[in-house]
């Protein structure tokens, strides 16, 4: 595994937190057109299971959108601190 966001370097932080947010970006796009397919789908074949997977897979972004968070929250203090 990484290094702890503690110990990471202001600069190394705000990579990750750019990392992060693209590549969360992108898979929000795309679930973003993969939910209303699923929904379609769903109906279409009255399958109706299909729309919970698509609602539900949206808790997935969970756990990256809190990684985004602390990091944030890290940047903010060690920029206080040198002030």
């Amino acid at each position: 595994m990484g290094k702890k966001i503690s110990e990471l370097t202001l600069k190394e932080l705000e990579q990750k937190k750019k990392k992060i947010t693209g590549a969360y970006i992108g898979l929000g796009i795309v679930m973003a057109v993969a939910c209303p397919a699923l929904i379609y789908f769903a109906i279409i074949q009255k399958n109706y299971a299909l729309m919970v997977v698509a609602t539900g897979s949206f808790i997935s972004l969970t756990p990256g959108l809190t990684l985004i968070t602390q990091i944030k929250k890290e940047i903010k203090a060690r920029k206080t601190e040198q002030h």
